[in-house]
């Protein structure tokens, strides 16, 4: 029988990095679920309220990858107060041939949180305005950093701004990034001094009241909003996704349960849902996202298993090339 790889942590952050070939691999993810056979079965959810956890398990297979990839990964809120990390989590990957585990991949989140980045930069290549300067990111954790990383491989980014509910992190957060990316970095009071303005908002919080709302929308604007994965969470007041001009979904499947375009149509704001769109189908060209520079466009990201199974694959065969890991036999 053939061996497994294990592959740890450490191994994959040698192997993968936030770069242009790791946001390829998740926009050819889209284009597959636009244009090929995927098989991704709804996201599997456990809820573990007295511990204040949760854990989602997503997987996709996608035709023509030789693998494909289960992911576990675990929230638990109250870590910090024990000195533990709120994520984590593993990937199994398997053969698409014969169902046989080839690796596992302990990276305890990192990858989901590459894959994640890399995603918020492929909507933000394909759907805000080529000369997109100015950012404001909505939230100040781990997530909005990678953010920008991704970001300003595609966009000529200079000027961000930050806003966070607890402001003390918010203004430690922006020293921080100012001092590593040499830009202009502003901590805001509000949501409304943090949006005016800017090219492109990016929502990564765990928020369950909006932030966004309809009267911070001005022409031109893209926002990528990424918290809103479970559905209890709202970045994007209904309001606000009613009256955007393209509004465009990881997957309509998701959104409509889990994502922003969940409590738009809660609240009954959303009439022809012929016009939304998925991310895939504007990639491949199937149908039309940004149209012209003055539209404000909005793309509504939950992630999917099609994301982890792309990463995975291209986690692997890098590690692979570079004699990572440790085989050991069924």
């Amino acid at each position: 029988m053939s061996e497994v790889t294990l592959l740890s942590e450490a191994d994959l952050r040698s192997c993968v990095a936030l770069d242009l070939p790791s946001i390829d691999a998740i926009e050819q993810a889209f284009v597959l679920l636009a244009t090929a056979a995927v098989a991704m079965p709804p996201i599997l959810r456990l809820d573990i309220p007295e511990h204040n956890g949760e854990v989602d398990v997503k997987t996709a297979y996608l035709p023509g990858v030789e693998r494909f990839a289960i992911k576990v990964s675990p929230g638990f809120f109250d870590n910090p107060k024990l000195g533990l990390p709120s994520l984590n989590g593993m990937m199994m990957l398997l053969s698409a041939r014969t169902g046989l585990l080839e690796a596992l991949l302990l990276d305890n989140g990192y990858l989901t949180a590459v894959r994640t980045a890399a995603a918020g930069a492929v909507a933000a290549r394909c759907l805000s305005r080529e000369a997109s300067r100015r950012v404001a990111l909505i939230g100040a954790g781990e997530q909005a950093a990678l953010q920008l990383q991704a970001l300003r491989l595609v966009r000529p980014i200079e000027e961000v701004r930050v806003w966070a509910r607890d402001a003390q992190k918010a203004q430690a957060f922006s020293t921080e990034l100012a001092r590593e990316t040499g830009l202009s970095v502003t901590p805001c009071a509000t949501v409304d001094a943090a949006l005016d303005g800017v090219d492109i908002a990016i929502t990564c919080t765990p928020s369950r009241e909006p932030l966004i709302e309809a009267r911070h929308l001005h022409p031109g604007l893209h926002i990528t909003a990424m918290g809103s994965d479970a559905e209890h969470k709202n970045e994007i007041s209904p309001q606000a996704l009613a009256a955007v001009d393209c509004y465009v979904a990881d997957r309509l499947s998701q959104t409509r349960v889990l994502g922003e375009l969940h409590h738009a149509l809660a609240a009954g704001v959303v009439g022809d849902e012929s016009v939304l769109l998925e991310l895939g189908q504007v990639l491949a060209g199937q149908r039309a996202g940004r149209t012209d520079e003055a539209q404000v466009t909005l793309c509504d990201l939950t992630g999917t298993g099609a994301q982890d199974t792309a990463i995975a694959n291209l986690a692997f065969e890098r590690a692979r090339a570079a004699g990572k890991g440790f085989p050991f036999g069924r």
